[in-house]
């Protein structure tokens, strides 16, 4: 192990990491956003968009990232439509993760037990009050686990962005390897990064479920 060689290689993957935190949080705040609207439309079953939210859903989950970018990337200029890498890489993990997102949270909808709603609509409650009051605080703790996981695997998806050229970690590592043949140096270096970006979303992320779980259910 060469520390010469990660000293001088550590600016290029600081500027790498946040390249790649800059993307997949954008990304992952358009799929929260498509996620959120995508559950309302499925749970309240609105006619015509269900359907078309049901395929999305299908077909984002069930093609790979890659093929995704590579069809914005490079598909789309072919009808005059011509994006920069940077926004590229945003849409489709927006995209993708808009598909995960939108059944972790239809299936919190889903779970909240039908009891709770009849109890709550005998009592004199509006169905507004019922659905914000009741319902969505329910939704969301049990939506927890998934959307945390969910994150996890958006960030550690953003490792493809390499392919349509954006200077992520990915790319970083596999350009340096490429020129001067420092493999285990720069694979240690992108480990290392990969980690402190994931790890504190893995913690926080078990700390919002603990707490909310305690909420819920008193342990």
């Amino acid at each position: 192990m060469n520390f010469e060689v990660i000293r001088d290689y550590l600016p290029l993957y600081f500027k790498a990491f946040l390249l790649t935190i800059k993307i997949g949080w954008i990304g992952i705040a358009l799929s929260l956003g498509i996620g959120v609207i995508s559950a309302f439309i499925l749970h309240f079953k609105i006619p015509v968009l269900s359907a078309i939210v049901k395929v999305y859903v299908e077909l984002f989950r069930n093609t790979p990232l890659l093929v995704q970018l590579f069809f914005v990337y490079f598909g789309l200029p072919k009808i005059g439509i011509s994006i920069s890498a940077e926004a590229c890489g945003a849409i489709g993990l927006g995209l993708l993760g808009g598909s995960y997102m939108t059944e972790s949270f239809r299936s919190g909808l889903d779970a909240v037990p039908l009891s709770q709603t009849e109890s709550s609509l005998a009592l004199g409650m509006t169905k507004g009050r019922l659905f914000t009051s009741v319902i969505l605080p329910q939704a969301f703790t049990l939506s927890v686990p998934a959307v945390v996981a969910n994150l996890i695997f958006l960030l550690k998806e953003t490792s493809v962005f390499s392919a349509i050229s954006l200077m992520d970690l990915m790319f970083t590592a596999k350009d340096l390897i490429g020129l001067y043949y420092n493999t285990t140096e720069c694979l240690v270096m992108l480990v290392v990064f990969y980690v402190i970006m994931l790890l504190p979303v893995s913690i926080l992320g078990s700390f919002v479920e603990k707490k909310t779980r305690f909420k819920m259910f008193g342990n």
